[in-house]
């Protein structure tokens, strides 16, 4: 199980690492002066393995990243992952060989790093985890984590269904088809749970999650997902994606089944991306869960914090908005991702 620890709020709507992992896409880079030397004149060195491209979100994370390392004046040394385990992993021990200062990644699994993580420790390279967290039984294989509470997500997308429900004047048993995330990733695993918390807590009896699947992330699996979901539960009246991309797919098989995407079968999901909002405005979705994937800035920060051997908080998260279908014209315009 993974080590809850306490949070420290960070400021909302902060602006806004190559490794040659085996089979994964790299990219390196540094620019900018030597103020991200710590104090040298050497620039901090920073390994960043990303999971991927698959969502609108991971995109925006990977421009964050990228940018604040440029402002920051640090090298980065960039991987892709394309949500292979593995491939980051392979990433990991290159930056490792290249002895990098410091390595971050978002990893794509929460099980399987304690290995190579270890090989990082003896090589004296601090990790940061980014995104997603890990479960580990010895916290010292990585200094702090910088992102969202997926728990916490999953709970407030319950409440929201809640006001979706009410809003729409919903009567009677309440289907819910879930679109899960990769299997085994945190964001995965914890919005699920944070969900059926509510669920148990309070809809016993009215609301029933009668089809699960992963969609992988990706607005390709949630149209394929959701395709089957309606051929073998035409019934479904709400669904809960982990992500907007896979919403965004299933608006698809949803329209496909000449069904109204948000009237026949509401919708709500997790992410906050532009084309979620999108959807939002056209009355398509019906509430989205923010999850900021500006975190770019906050990691060059700890990075700069770490370099210097300073102590720093264990758990580090972002700040998020709820968003009901009413306010999302009204958001659109500040939408940055």
């Amino acid at each position: 199980m993974l080590n809850r620890r306490n949070f420290l709020t960070a400021a909302v709507g902060v602006a806004a690492a190559g490794g040659l992992a085996a089979c994964a896409k790299e990219d390196e880079g540094s620019s900018g002066s030597d103020s991200g030397s710590g104090g040298g004149g050497k620039k901090i060195s920073l390994g960043f393995a990303q999971v991927g491209s698959e969502s609108g979100w991971r995109t925006a994370n990977t421009k964050s990243v990228k940018a604040a390392a440029k402002e920051a004046g640090y090298t980065l040394k960039f991987s892709d992952a394309q949500q292979k385990q593995e491939n980051q992993i392979s990433a990991i021990r290159s930056y490792i060989a290249q002895k990098v200062d410091v390595i971050a990644f978002s990893p794509v699994v929460v099980t399987g790093w304690d290995a190579v993580l270890k090989e990082a420790k003896t090589a004296k390279i601090p990790v940061i985890l980014t995104d997603r967290s890990i479960e580990t039984a010895d916290d010292s294989l990585y200094v702090s984590f910088i992102g969202s509470d997926f728990i916490d997500e999953g709970r407030r997308a319950g409440r929201m269904l809640e006001k979706i429900l009410t809003k729409a004047g919903h009567k009677g048993a309440v289907k819910i088809a879930q679109l899960e995330g990769t299997t085994g990733a945190a964001p995965a695993l914890e919005r699920a749970k944070g969900f059926k918390e509510i669920m148990e807590a309070d809809h016993k009896d009215d609301w029933k999650i009668v089809v699960s699947q992963t969609g992988d992330f990706t607005r390709a699996g949630g149209k394929q997902v959701m395709a089957a979901f309606l051929q073998s539960n035409p019934d479904i009246n709400v669904l809960y994606a982990h992500n907007d991309d896979m919403a965004l797919g299933a608006i698809q098989s949803i329209e496909a089944a000449g069904k109204k995407p948000g009237k026949d079968i509401l919708i709500l999901s997790v992410d906050g991306v532009k084309d979620g909002f999108v959807a939002m405005s056209e009355g398509k979705i019906n509430g989205i869960v923010e999850c900021n994937p500006l975190l770019g800035p906050q990691l060059m920060d700890l990075v700069q914090q770490v370099n210097d051997g300073k102590t720093v908080e264990r758990r580090i998260k972002t700040e998020e908005g709820d968003f009901l279908q009413d306010q999302a014209k009204a958001a659109l315009p500040t939408r940055k991702y």
